[in-house]
């Protein structure tokens, strides 16, 4: 899933990320009548959400621009020597006002947005992206940070003042700031255009899905619905002002159960084309032009910083290194995805012929057979699982891992300001009982929320002057049940949320000094390997025994529905697989392109299909996210050319995991000892393999992902859709 969080522009320059970082307490003078610039008095500083008005954003904008920029002369004017403290370290220390002004914009226009969110985050994208490039093309400030880089031997540095410098030092050089005269201010006004396009592409995608939803209008259209996506589709049509009425949207978590159980082969058809068709309609939300522009404009940008084409600039500063390693690992990983989706299919193609199906399998038809096949072969009811999968228990259980593994505990807070009434709110303490920080957890889809899951920080750990706690949150998009019901949630859904806690783990236990390498700041391809593995204890028969409970008895999920969703677990691990990786292919494909001629002319469906040819994708299984809604490639950068992360990661956790694993208890105290050390609460204090390192003993390894996805060729059996 998606970091917001964690989601920011990471392309732009890595001390960015200092700017936009909660940093110290305003100075006497700078209270306003407006909440955002004021000193908050909310238990632990957090947002006064209760207090801020759309009308305050643009002012506070404003103000903490031109405060911000104050302080960047200030700095660059110094007349002193550059030191590390009077140029790095006040560098870190500045733009508290702009900071918290932007995170808290982010969580509203994220998770709780309207027309007048959206219009101010249209003015004010190209206008916090010119701001950004005063500062990462000022010379003079340029000029100390890099005097400093190339004396820093000589400094006497920590080895965290070490990274910061490297990393800002870094920051700046990718930003353009050796860049010189036409180029430098072609480089500013093509970051400028960029944050522009990607807050068009990123709404159009939102009302492009809004713009759809399917009403169940009788008992035949809600043929093979469960329960639980009935009455789902019902609070959605509550939700939209349609009382009694199902409706079925485009949020993955009523798009996913429908295709899965609907016996309409031609309702599930029209779901699928609205799904595939977000923002690819040839109306005011249509983003094919978007992404030749933003296409265009990230290609020139690379090569005004000398590189051959945006995939080179993008993983020249990851674990990776280029694009053509990450395309290896891919294809690595597709050679049995492949194996693996012909023996789904052929075992798809044996239930059809047994049913008198005689139609061809489409992407439309692979949900619902699959699901069929696994219910048959497993004796698995969809129902009957997520009786057992409320989403309090799955909190509970994930609460409870991170006390077992690192000594946190979470207790509910009633009394911290949220955007909305379903937003809640735990203080998180450490073994003593000390504060460590606030988790924020906002789980249900509705209208001006924008899809998927993510993390997000409303303020950052540090240590710079004062300890800093870390406000951190966790958005998901589950149905909203009934008032009165539990929400139930699938295995898979109940998985998400440990992913994205993870990510929630990773800003919350971070203890460095530096705020600009703190939490999630680390190497984009090393991101997802804190969240991924946690996912890994949801997986566990022993905490699935102590929390998966009925939520109407109280009972354990039994032992015997239990051992049949473990063999299940591949079941569609060739589907799954085909999908990702296909969508990483053409994102690597698009980013990799080195003729702005080509890109000009460019026809994103049929690029999207010769990519997808290429490489043999069953004829019978789409892309997980085509281009014109791939918000992870054009919504920002944090995953442009970089998509292959999640991959990329999943070596990473499946390796990570299997320490827990060998040494026979997941809750290993030294492993996790080490994962915390190395991983958790590092930051970007080291680079990315050198904490993983740290952790593991050694490189990963990707037979573990393979073995455990089920896609190791060497042992496919073509008669099965299980190994």
């Amino acid at each position: 899933m998606a970091i917001a969080k964690k989601r920011r522009d990471w392309a732009l320059s890595l001390f960015a990320t200092a700017f936009l970082t909660t940093i110290a307490s305003p100075t006497p003078g700078q209270e306003s009548d407006n909440p955002l610039l004021q000193q908050w008095d909310t238990p632990f500083g957090a947002p006064p959400f209760d207090r801020i008005q759309t009308e305050h954003f643009e002012p506070a904008f404003e103000v903490a621009m031109k405060r911000h920029l104050q302080e960047i002369e200030a700095i660059a004017s110094n007349s002193e020597s550059p030191t590390f403290d009077n140029t790095i370290a006040a560098l870190e220390r500045c733009a508290w006002d702009l900071g918290r002004v932007q995170r808290t914009f982010s969580a509203l226009t994220s998770s709780a947005t309207n027309d007048d969110l959206r219009a101010i985050q249209r003015r004010m994208s190209a206008r916090l992206a010119a701001h950004q490039a005063k500062i990462s093309l000022n010379e003079a400030l340029f000029a100390r940070v890099d005097a400093l880089f190339e004396t820093h031997q000589s400094l006497g540095l920590n080895t965290e003042q070490a990274r910061v410098l490297e990393r800002t030092h870094t920051g700046f050089v990718r930003a353009g700031a050796k860049l010189e005269g036409e180029d430098r201010k072609r480089l500013a006004s093509i970051t400028e255009e960029l944050a522009s396009l990607s807050t068009t592409f990123s709404q159009n995608v939102q009302k492009s899905a809004e713009g759809f939803s399917m009403v169940l209008e009788s008992e035949a259209d809600r043929a093979g619905l469960p329960e639980f996506v009935l009455s789902a589709a019902a609070q959605a049509g509550a939700d939209r002002g349609m009382e009694g009425k199902h409706v079925i949207t485009l949020a993955r978590s009523s798009f996913e159960p429908f295709m899965t159980f609907s016996t309409r082969r031609d309702l599930r058809e029209k779901l699928f084309q609205g799904w595939t068709m977000r923002g690819d309609n040839d109306d005011e939300f249509d983003n094919e032009e978007n992404i030749r522009r933003i296409l265009i404009l990230r290609l020139e940008r690379a090569r005004l910083l000398g590189y051959e084409d945006f995939s080179a600039f993008r993983t020249a500063n990851t674990m990776a290194g280029t694009g053509q390693a990450a395309k290896n690992l891919l294809d690595e990983v597709w050679i049995g995805a492949v194996a693996k989706a012909h023996a789904e299919e052929a075992e798809i193609h044996q239930m059809m012929r047994q049913e008198g199906v005689s139609h061809e399998l489409r992407p439309w038809d692979w949900w619902y057979y699959s699901e069929k096949a696994r219910a048959a072969l497993y004796d698995l009811d969809e129902d009957e699982v997520k009786a057992y999968l409320s989403l309090d228990n799955v909190l509970r259980a994930q609460f409870a891992v991170a006390e077992r593994l690192f000594g946190v505990t979470f207790e509910g807070r009633n009394d911290v300001p949220t955007y909305h009434p379903d937003v809640r709110v735990w203080e998180v303490k450490n073994e003593s009982g000390a504060h460590v920080g606030l988790f924020y957890g906002d789980y249900f889809a509705r209208p001006g929320k924008r899809s998927g899951a993510w993390m997000s920080a409303l303020r950052s750990q540090h240590k710079l002057g004062e300890d800093v706690s870390p406000l951190i949150m966790n958005n998901c998009n589950y149905n909203k049940p009934a008032p009165g019901q539990p929400a139930l949630i699938t295995l898979r859904e109940a998985e998400v949320i440990f992913h994205e806690f993870g990510h929630g783990l990773h800003g919350l236990l971070s203890n460095v000094t530096y705020p600009s390498i703190a939490g999630t700041s680390v190497d984009y391809d090393f991101v997802e390997f804190p969240a991924q593995i946690y996912e890994h204890w949801m997986r566990e028969p022993s905490v699935i025994q102590e929390f998966a409970l009925h939520y109407e008895t109280g009972d354990p999920m039994p032992t015997a529905l239990l051992e049949r969703l473990r063999a299940a677990s591949n079941a569609k691990a060739g589907f799954d697989n085909i999908e990702f990786i296909a969508s990483a292919f053409v994102d690597l494909a698009f980013h990799r392109i080195k003729d702005p001629a080509v890109l000009a002319e460019l026809d994103v469906n049929s690029f999207e299909d010769g990519v997808l040819a290429h490489a043999r994708i069953p004829l019978a299984i789409e892309m997980r996210h085509r281009s014109p809604h791939f918000l992870h490639s054009f919504a920002s950068e944090l995953y442009a050319s970089g998509y292959y992360t999640y991959m990329w990661a999943g070596v990473l956790d499946n390796d990570g995991f299997a320490a827990f694993e060998e040494a026979g208890d997941i809750y290993d105290p030294a492993l996790a000892k080490k994962l915390h050390d190395y991983v958790y609460s590092a930051g970007n204090s080291r680079p990315a393999m050198e904490a993983y390192v740290g952790f593991r003993g050694r490189e990963p390894s990707t037979g573990p992902l393979l073995r455990n996805r089920g896609l190791d060729p060497e042992n496919l059996d073509s008669n099965s859709i299980n190994n």
